[in-house]
């Protein structure tokens, strides 16, 4: 059963957290955890999920659960 999380004052999935950080709809995203770092912008806690976009890239995307600071681990 996947673990809903609140995000920006919202409960999300962790296919919902995923596409936050990708901008637009994603095919599958894993479990959504702690990433264990703060936010450079805020200083609120970050929640990691792995997702893919696309069939072919998975990708790490990190989401700070108070302001829209959000990243990926895309060179």
């Amino acid at each position: 059963m996947p673990e809903n999380r609140v995000v920006e004052g919202r409960m999300v999935t962790a296919e919902k957290l995923a596409e936050l950080i990708e901008g637009e709809s994603v095919l599958e995203a894993e479990a959504i955890e702690d990433a264990d770092r703060e936010c450079p912008d805020c200083g609120g806690d970050v929640l990691t999920v792995g997702y893919m976009p696309t069939v072919t890239e998975f990708v790490s995307g990190y989401k700070c659960q108070e302001c829209s600071w959000a990243e990926t681990n895309r060179e």
